[in-house]
């Protein structure tokens, strides 16, 4: 008999325990199902292509640098994280530029090319920012271009085109993201910081302590960093500064951009650096985003991607995008023993049409193989299928192309701006030799003659000199040395380009959270679906 009470009293034990589970479970469900917070990362230009050329060098390089050989993108997969893809036009074009495509992301509606936060009419339309300021929630935009620069400001702000980055920081400001963090100090400060003896340059000079070059590009004396200051703002322009402030934070780290991916890697260990990298910034954020019981929406850019694809400098976009791996192992780290998250990771468009490839040249000589098949004769195969060493090659280049060409070799005298001193700096800074004469057609000019509409021709214009190809190849055709110097060392990269500009190759969509928050993202999309769904998550719906 009492072993038989024992036994109910166990039981009974097991059910309670079981039925405190199963209701604890399903609260957890219920919590998890809808995300309190969304983290959106966009890696600006980063197609497949260049997401594969970054599984290539983690996987393939002899002597790769990423822990495990496995990236971020695998972690996701790994955790039960969902894939989709989306296509990225803007209305009624074949391909799409930054600001549109941030838009469409941001509001869920299509846009005209290069407009920034309005409809394919041309009118606002309200973002995932500002509707989850709406409803309570802290809200951040991070990027490694400029706060003002197409792909943030898609998100917080309403104009008819992205050059129009002065009204775009008023419109930012007062839109009122919690945190805004990146460069472009130059569109915040009034025109009369240009004046070196001026008393608001001194000022400037004070509150930045010497971190950002202070240079204006407004065209009249208003002063945001004071307005930002009157909303509640703390402000920020070196790492110490951003890692002491709290609260609403305005980080303006640089004049135009933030450091490049290859400078980043160089110097993220040195303890005198000043600016802060793209996983710091992203770090704070959530450090300050977080406290708010109603949750955020955070969207961090690596808009460098899309700058070094645009140039077609291969070395730096491994780089960049190993920034961006950075970055999402530490939100990955973040959210890993949360519930109540949303990871969404995608890109806006593809830049360059990028890709590792073979050729019919420098075929390898026949080897020998100690399998049964090749008893009676020698491994040759018909091609060259690249070598996996060249992604160290890659890897180990020293400094982008631009700075090669306008730090160094723009910096000589115009006596010395020849073929050699091209080919000897980057055979100094990068691992793929060119020859003098290589460098010659890198630097070939001709005169052009210049038409402009309603005036007729003014005149010459000494530009690089162009193929038909070429003109469709290349990113800027007044300065295109980049993309020619790329022309040459693709061959020894195993790499193809197929031009200096966006492509409409659809996006892949990574995102890791509850199996109904990721669920609408698996699928084949369009970037308007993409932007709903994202809205959707974030005001719960």
């Amino acid at each position: 008999m009492k072993n038989r009470v024992s036994a109910i009293c166990v039981m009974i034990i097991f059910l309670f325990s079981l039925t405190a589970c199963v209701h604890k479970q399903a609260q957890l469900s219920k919590v998890s199902e809808k995300p309190r917070n969304v983290i959106m990362l966009i890696g600006d230009g980063m197609g497949p292509e260049q997401i594969g050329l970054l599984l290539a060098y983690a996987r393939q390089a002899p002597d790769s640098v990423i822990v495990d050989r496995k990236t971020s993108f695998d972690r996701i997969i790994e955790q039960g994280g969902v894939m989709g893809i989306s296509m990225t036009n803007a209305y009624n074009v074949l391909v799409t530029d930054s600001a549109a495509s941030a838009s469409q992301l941001a509001s869920g509606q299509y846009a005209g090319s290069e407009m920034i936060g309005l409809d394919k009419d041309g009118n606002p339309v309200e973002t995932v920012v500002e509707k989850a300021i709406k409803a309570g929630k802290s809200t951040g935009l991070i990027t490694d271009t400029r706060v003002t620069h197409a792909t943030p400001a898609g998100f917080a702000a309403h104009q008819p085109h992205r050059d129009m980055e002065n009204q775009i920081a008023e419109d930012m400001l007062n839109a009122g993201p919690d945190v805004m963090f990146g460069g472009g100090l130059r569109y915040w400060i009034p025109m009369g910081a240009n004046d070196k003896t001026s008393a608001v340059r001194k000022e400037l000079e004070e509150m930045t302590q010497g971190s950002v070059k202070i240079k204006s590009k407004r065209k009249d004396e208003r002063n945001l960093l004071t307005e930002a200051q009157q909303k509640g703002y703390a402000l920020a322009f070196n790492k110490s500064q951003m890692e002491r402030a709290d609260g609403k934070v305005l980080g303006l780290f640089a004049y135009s951009a933030l450091p490049d991916g290859i400078e980043v890697t160089r110097t993220k260990e040195d303890s005198n650096r000043t600016i802060p990298t793209l996983k710091e910034m992203s770090s704070k954020a959530l450090d300050i985003l977080s406290k708010n019981e109603k949750g955020f929406f955070l969207m961090i850019e690596a808009g460098l991607i899309d700058w070094a694809a645009h140039y077609n400098d291969t070395g730096l976009m491994l780089h960049e995008m190993m920034s961006l791996n950075d970055t999402l192992n530490y939100v990955l780290d973040w959210a890993k023993d949360r519930d109540d998250t949303l990871i969404v990771v995608t890109a806006d468009h593809t830049t360059g049409g990028f890709g590792l490839s073979y050729t019919g040249k420098n075929i390898p000589g026949p080897k020998s193989l100690s399998g049964k098949s090749f008893k009676d004769r020698k491994f040759a195969p018909g091609y060259n299928f690249g070598d996996p060493g060249v992604l160290d090659r890659i890897y180990n280049q020293e400094l982008s192309y631009g700075s090669i060409f306008y730090n160094k070799f723009d910096a000589l005298p115009k006596e010395e701006q020849t073929p050699a001193s091209l080919a000897k700096l980057v055979n100094q800074y990068t691992r793929f030799p060119i020859t003098d004469e290589q460098a010659a057609r890198v630097l070939a000019t001709e005169d052009n003659p210049i038409y402009v509409e309603g005036h007729g021709y003014l005149g010459n214009k000494t530009v690089p000199k162009l193929t038909v190809k070429d003109e469709f190849f290349v990113y800027q055709t007044d300065d295109n040395r980049q993309n020619l110097l790329a022309l040459e060392v693709a061959g020894a990269q195993s790499v193809v380009w197929n031009t200096g500009t966006h492509t409409a190759t659809p996006v892949i969509i990574f995102t890791k959270g509850s199996i109904k928050a990721m669920s609408p993202f698996g699928k084949i999309l369009h970037h308007t679906q993409v932007g709903q769904n994202l809205i959707d998550a974030v005001l719960n719906e």
